[in-house]
């Protein structure tokens, strides 16, 4: 039998209170359970005036933000479109039916005239790692390192050629004293003191601080670099935001060093962008097991692999397959030392074709300075306790990216500049934590 719904219902008045509305097993209900922020008031007071009108409760200010990265709403105009029509959210904010929500530029106001400066966000974010390691959730002794990139709010074609210095990296100091160290060895003179290099660069017109992200001929955009590091459980330890055109391996060191500051030393698994000798001497170096990927020799098809020329470690040279001697010639800038084979015999080699194409028929073979740490990464990869630590990481960081993106809103961004985008990397990442914690930690609704 066919049947109408009495639309007369709409204007039926009820005795109801709003807490009757939210669901018993929302997320706001879980995360206010598992959360308090209350300690927002002890992080801001300094930045509050004793004097003139009361502000708006700045743990109201930052419960807004986690609605919007938690529930991936695109801006914070959106979001308080939501919260005005939103029971859940006007619950989990304490506002009642009649409350009147803030405009939508009141963050922005705060966050330029109080929290711009500050480290409030990644105090925000530490504090809900220190609630899930309290309550045993983080399992730090494996930790899984990676980068994604976001687009930045930018027109890719508006930008500037620009000769800037080159960007330094973390471990230059360290090589600069080895490669000198090891020419003396070899009794070569040592570089002199770096001047800074130069190099060109596209500098956006309307968000200089982006990099310009060449991925391949079709992947050519203004973006940024959100590097993070996640526990074996999904949580992210720590962050860092550079511009999209920032070497992985020049971040790892800074963002490791972060995370054993802050959660303790770990053990490494990374992505082959990490697989650098300086990246492996470094975990080394610090007594941190890496686990990186087997990655495919990049030698032209029809040529000698480089594993064909056999390293002396004694005699210091190495031996073609022909077993002629290429002798070290020098350490280059970059830390490489170069072994050289006598043209002319190479010029009536019968493996000529195979091994060289220089005119002058001299094959040149490279041995980074740490290549050692390269190869002993390269056994560990085969160890029966290490091989499950890198399988692991498409569960852990890769999955947190991706959840990031989809559910999160990290695909793109509104927000132009370093400070700003590290401000949406903490939150997000906060939010993925606070997530994690209430749904993991959740009891449900007891029966009276």
């Amino acid at each position: 039998m066919l049947s109408k719904h009495n639309s007369i219902q709409r204007d039926q008045l009820e005795m109801i209170t709003l807490d009757q509305l939210v669901p018993a097993n929302h997320l706001v209900r879980k995360i206010e359970g598992a959360i308090g922020f209350t300690f927002i008031y002890d992080l801001v007071k300094e930045m509050y005036s004793e004097i003139g009108r009361p502000s708006i409760d700045p743990v109201i200010l930052v419960k807004l933000t986690f609605i919007q990265y938690t529930f991936g709403i695109r801006s914070m105009r959106k979001t308080i479109e939501e919260v005005e029509t939103n029971m859940a959210y006007r619950w989990f904010l304490g506002f009642d039916f009649h409350d009147k929500v803030p405009h939508f530029s009141t963050f922005g106001k705060n966050y330029e005239r109080r929290f711009k400066d500050t480290d409030l966000f990644e105090q925000i974010f530490y504090r809900i790692l220190m609630t899930a390691s309290e309550r045993k959730l983080i399992s730090a002794e494996h930790v899984f390192v990676d980068s994604t990139h976001v687009k930045a709010s930018a027109n890719k074609r508006k930008f500037e050629k620009k000769i800037v210095r080159k960007e330094t990296r973390a471990y230059q100091g360290r090589l600069q004293e080895e490669i000198n160290q090891d020419r003396e060895n070899n009794e070569k003179k040592p570089f002199p003191p770096d001047k800074f290099d130069k190099e060109e660069t596209k500098e956006s017109t309307t968000d200089p601080e982006s990099g310009y992200y060449v991925k391949d001929e079709r992947t050519k955009q203004l973006a940024y670099s959100f590097h993070a590091a996640a526990d074996r459980n999904g949580f992210v330890l720590g962050t860092i935001v550079t511009p999209g055109n920032t070497h992985d391996s020049h971040i790892l060191e800074p963002l490791v060093e972060q995370v054993i500051e802050k959660v303790g030393k770990p053990e490494a698994a990374a992505d082959a962008a990490y697989k650098t000798p300086a990246i492996t001497s470094y975990l080394f170096g610090k007594e941190i097991t890496p686990a990186l990927p087997y990655t495919r020799p990049r030698t032209k098809e029809g040529f000698f692999r480089k594993h064909d020329y056999v390293y002396d470690e004694h005699f210091n040279c190495y031996l073609c397959p022909s077993g002629e001697i290429l002798k070290y010639s020098t350490t280059n800038k970059e830390g490489y030392r170069e072994y050289k084979s006598p043209k002319r015999t190479c010029a009536t080699c019968s493996f000529l074709s195979q091994c060289t194409v220089s005119k002058d028929h001299q094959k040149v073979v490279t041995r980074h300075i740490w290549q050692n740490y390269m190869e002993e990464a390269d056994h560990l990869r085969h160890h029966k306790d290490v091989k499950p630590i890198y399988a692991k990481r498409k569960e852990t960081i890769e999955r947190v990216f991706a959840d990031a993106k989809e559910k999160h809103g990290m695909h793109w961004t509104t927000l132009r500049g370093l400070k700003k985008l590290s401000m949406q990397a903490m939150l997000t990442f906060a939010a993925m934590n606070i997530k994690k914690i209430a749904n993991w930690t959740w009891q449900g609704p007891r029966m009276a």
